[in-house]
């Protein structure tokens, strides 16, 4: 049983729950195994030498959740954008629209930037007028 379980551990999880035991026996969380003191001397009181103990009798109560790979494979199918004919409606607000705007072009005046000297111009122009 003991090979067994340290076998369904990858070496990563097992370092990583081999850290997390360790953890909470040097933060003195009860040993899960009888132990005696003539061992625990032996061990030297390693936190991650118990724990090593305690991973092989099989008394952790550790789970391991491994995210599998799902292997569905789905083929892509490209969707048909069909273009949409305008209606008469639409097509008689469509016509009415370039007739205001050629309306607009028509009537509208030319601008142009405006120049410094214009500027000027304007401002004395009020101070004549001022006076």
């Amino acid at each position: 049983m003991a090979k067994s379980l340290t076998e369904e551990f990858s070496k990563y999880e097992t370092a990583r729950i081999l850290g997390a035991r360790a953890l909470q026996l040097a933060m003195d969380a009860p040993i899960l195994i009888k132990m005696s003191g003539e061992e625990l001397e032996k061990l030297r009181y390693d936190p991650l030498k118990i724990a090593e103990i305690e991973l092989k009798s099989g008394v952790l109560p550790i789970a391991i959740k491994r995210p599998m790979p799902t292997k569905k494979e789905a083929k892509l199918k490209k969707e048909k954008i069909e273009e949409k004919k305008p209606e008469k409606e639409d097509e008689e607000i469509i016509e009415k629209e370039i007739k205001e705007e050629k309306k607009i072009k028509e009537e509208g005046e030319i601008m142009e930037l405006a120049q410094p000297e214009d500027e000027v111009e304007e401002e004395e122009e009020t101070e004549e007028g001022i006076e």
